[in-house]
């Protein structure tokens, strides 16, 4: 065991092995094709072969076929495994040394009964889909959750068919702006009780690491922006990113949040996320 262990770790001392190991730890449960890999992490392809390769062999990642491609995913139990094995080596399970587990209910975490839940949706340049997030989850569910939105990259407008998407469905757009992650990484910000990405590219970025543990999950939905095609195939792509975002948020609002615990909810949420899955372009 304490050589498996140390094996993982060598293999992790990389700083790109482990780019790539962090990388489908954010993605999970998703299994990613090699390119989308080597493209997140602007590495060559041979190059991320190598990475993959000694990755897999340390059973740290699991590697499947899917048609002709090569589909790759974290392997959970190893990565429990590793945590599990260092700490019990360094500190023989002492309470006062370490991490918690945070195993309990949401609820003993996040605030007292009665106050809502914040919620906070990413996507690349928060002018379409997790504006559509926001929008929905704050009218759908405003009592138990205070919902938020934001973009890894700037962006000074929201998009015009995300609006008149919004507005066709009697959604109240006066409050809507694009904003970034740094607005909610200020130390008077909210703390975060979920933290949901809504497209692939924001779900491969290296985000800063949230403070209070939230929840996190990764809910990809195909960019309507990037859409081509007549004007009305345009429209078309816009509703069915909302449709989509509305089927997810409509089950999640669903869940008995003061019933579950951390592992149930993070169970919930990756399930959600494969509702209608698909691929972000």
């Amino acid at each position: 065991m304490e050589s498996l262990l140390t094996d993982r770790l060598s293999t992790l001392s990389h700083p790109q092995r482990m780019a790539v190991f962090r990388l489908l730890m954010r993605r999970c449960p998703d299994d990613l094709p090699a390119g989308e890999i080597a493209e997140a992490l602007t590495l060559k392809a041979s190059t991320a072969s190598v990475y993959l390769s000694a990755l897999t062999q340390a059973g740290l990642i699991t590697q499947r076929r899917d048609g002709t491609r090569l589909l790759y995913g974290v392997n959970l139990t190893a990565a429990r495994e590793v945590v599990g094995d260092l700490f019990l080596d360094c500190c023989r399970g002492r309470a006062d040394l370490c991490p918690p587990q945070f195993s309990g209910l949401l609820r003993s975490i996040a605030p007292a009964a009665g106050t809502p839940f914040n919620v906070l949706f990413i996507c690349t340049g928060n002018s379409a889909r997790s504006i559509m997030a926001e929008t929905i989850l704050r009218d759908r569910a405003g009592e138990t959750f205070t919902a938020h939105s934001a973009g890894t990259a700037h962006r000074s407008e929201v998009h015009p068919l995300a609006i008149e998407t919004l507005t066709t469905q009697e959604h109240d757009v006066g409050p809507l702006r694009a904003k970034t992650i740094a607005e909610f990484q200020a130390a008077d910000a909210p703390k975060m009780d979920f933290v949901l990405t809504v497209c692939d590219r924001a779900a491969n970025e290296d985000c800063p690491t949230w403070s209070g543990a939230p929840i996190s999950g990764h809910w990809g939905i195909p960019d309507p922006a990037s859409a081509t095609g007549t004007a009305a195939q345009v429209r078309q792509a816009f509703q069915q990113a909302y449709d989509a975002l509305h089927a997810r948020i409509t089950a999640f609002t669903a869940l008995p949040l003061d019933d579950l615990d951390r592992g149930s909810l993070q169970q919930h949420v990756d399930r959600i996320g494969q509702l209608n899955a698909q691929k972000d372009h």
